[in-house]
């Protein structure tokens, strides 16, 4: 019975000896409980560790509890420090197994062409026309960095290059060696227009802009402009329609002393900028390098024509002067030609539907003899041209470079056709010759027969709807079968529909010796034949 109840009681004792568990106990052993394994990485203490840290479980008050504090947190601090080591030694060996693995910046060029369908060329980039979309500009600015001999940029015709031109233009200081930068048809916002004008700083050798086709700049040019600083290296600008306004015009004048470089400005198909011309040819003298003036389609007046005509005279570089489809500047000619003829080297005078009147056509028989230098003439759609009494056409013999003349649709005259006839005798280089739309050539075209026998290097011929009869054709294809009109390569005898069937055959059935590109006959509208390189297809 002792022996019973001192059993009992050396089992109460142990029990008190025993520590009561809690739930906090058996927490803990949650987190404690799993020892890291060798080799194995050192577990960082959890947050909860830490919390629970701050709670006495049955050990002692005071030094012991500070000094196990420590413990912990040395332990801490050396198992971060651990892990720190560990993932830089992994960082470490991660980038360079990715910088082994990653494609070079030219590798990534070369992909993004061949993706578009381009050849890769590091001075070059032309992506016109590759349904480019935002992401690609992006991608593309991204790429810049490693182009640095890149020259020239073109992204005509690339609708998703608007509202994203920003992307690139921040790259551009990658390419400081820019010369050529084209964006026709990009959908340019105004946003891409001030972007566009704060890059100038960063693309000083820049030498070519063209803006071309981009509707919404029209009101918006002084973004550009005001970003110009003197000196700047642009030889060639073109806006040509985008809608520019009147104060565009004026904002266009301030920049012209900022370019003395410029050679060729193209302002055509902007039909409201002719209230700001006098504007502009006021500030010309500020390039007297001009080579080349386009004003196609400009809406300009008589008033416009007198100032263009006071700027010619710093303008002695003028290569090119386009004031065609300009309506209202018919009969402003008498007054506004007084410096045209001091263009020596003048080579191309567009004219062509402007209206001009017979007191025009009087001053320009009288100035346009006198341009030694002229090359190429247009006149076409001004009707008076051919019922003037003045020799315009028979005075072109003083202008032996000449090498195409276009009088389509001037109203000809078998007299005006006669002086034309016997101008063209003394235009050895005349290449082109167009006709067109001037019914007094039909029966008539026998005048020209000394002329094409002599124009050893006539190769486009123009006769379209002049009323041409099968004598004509037969006169045709008696030049051509006794070897003249060697190197014609264009022939356009359509709508003529006096043409028989007959005079047709006769002048296809002696096409077969003539290395023709491009060869029409029709007969009441309808086409009959095309001449081809090696032989005739009907």
């Amino acid at each position: 019975m002792e022996k019973t109840d001192d059993i009992q009681s050396c089992q109460n004792e142990h029990e008190e000896d025993i520590p009561t568990s809690s739930p906090f106990d058996f927490v803990m052993k949650q987190f404690q409980g799993k020892q890291s394994s060798p080799g194995k990485r050192k577990e960082r203490p959890s947050a909860i560790k830490k919390f629970f840290r701050s709670f006495d479980f049955g050990k002692s008050e005071g030094k012991d509890r500070r000094e196990t504090e420590e413990t912990e947190i040395n332990n801490s601090e050396a198992d971060d420090q651990s892990e720190k080591q560990d993932l830089s030694v992994g960082d470490g060996l991660s980038h360079h197994i990715s910088e082994a693995e990653s494609p070079s910046g030219e590798q990534r060029f070369n992909q993004f062409m061949q993706k578009l369908g381009k050849k890769a060329n590091s001075k070059n980039l032309d992506l016109n026309n590759c349904a480019l979309s935002a992401a690609d500009v992006t991608e593309l600015a991204s790429l810049l960095p490693f182009l640095p001999e890149l020259e020239e940029i073109n992204l005509s015709w690339n609708s998703c290059v608007g509202g994203t031109l920003k992307a690139l233009t921040v790259h551009l200081h990658h390419v400081n060696l820019l010369k050529v930068l084209r964006l026709n048809n990009c959908r340019l916002t105004a946003e891409d227009v001030t972007s566009l004008g704060e890059a100038f700083e960063i693309v000083p050798q820049l030498e070519e802009l063209d803006l071309s086709w981009n509707s919404n700049i029209g009101g918006k040019l002084s973004l550009l402009t005001k970003k110009l600083r003197k000196g700047c290296k642009i030889k060639l600008l073109k806006i040509t329609d985008c809608n520019l306004t009147a104060k565009d015009g004026e904002s266009l004048a301030e920049i012209l002393n900022v370019i003395p470089k410029l050679e060729v400005l193209d302002l055509s198909i902007n039909k409201h900028i002719g209230c700001s011309m006098k504007v502009i040819a006021q500030d010309l003298k500020n390039v007297p390098g001009l080579k080349e003036l386009n004003l196609h389609m400009c809406g300009l007046k008589q008033d416009s024509l007198q100032g263009l005509d006071t700027a010619l005279q710093h303008l002695a570089e003028l290569r090119k002067l386009d004031i065609s489809c300009n309506k209202e500047i018919g009969g402003g000619f008498k007054d506004s030609t007084a410096h045209l003829a001091s263009l020596k080297n003048l080579e191309v005078l567009d004219l062509h539907q402007c209206c001009v009147t017979e007191e025009d056509m009087t001053v320009l028989s009288q100035v346009i003899p006198l341009l030694s230098s002229l090359q190429e003439l247009n006149l076409s759609s001004n009707k008076n041209v051919g019922v003037s009494a003045d020799p315009l056409l028979g005075r072109l013999r003083f202008l032996p470079k000449l090498k195409s003349v276009a009088i389509s649709n001037c109203c000809l005259h078998e007299e005006s056709f006669s002086s034309l006839a016997e101008a063209a005798l003394h235009l050895p280089e005349l290449e082109i010759l167009d006709l067109s739309w001037n019914k007094c050539v039909g029966g008539n075209l026998k005048l020209l027969w000394g002329a094409l026998k002599l124009a050893t290097e006539i190769q486009v011929l123009r006769l379209s709807s002049c009323n041409l009869v099968a004598e004509d054709l037969v006169l045709l294809t008696l030049l051509m079968q006794d070897g003249h009109l060697a190197r014609l390569r264009k022939l356009d005898l359509s709508y003529n529909n006096n043409i028989s069937d007959e005079g047709n055959d006769y002048c296809q059935k002696s096409s077969d010796d003539f290395r023709w590109t491009h060869c029409r006959f029709a007969n009441g509208g309808k086409w009959l034949g095309c001449a081809n390189r090696g032989g005739w297809a009907v």
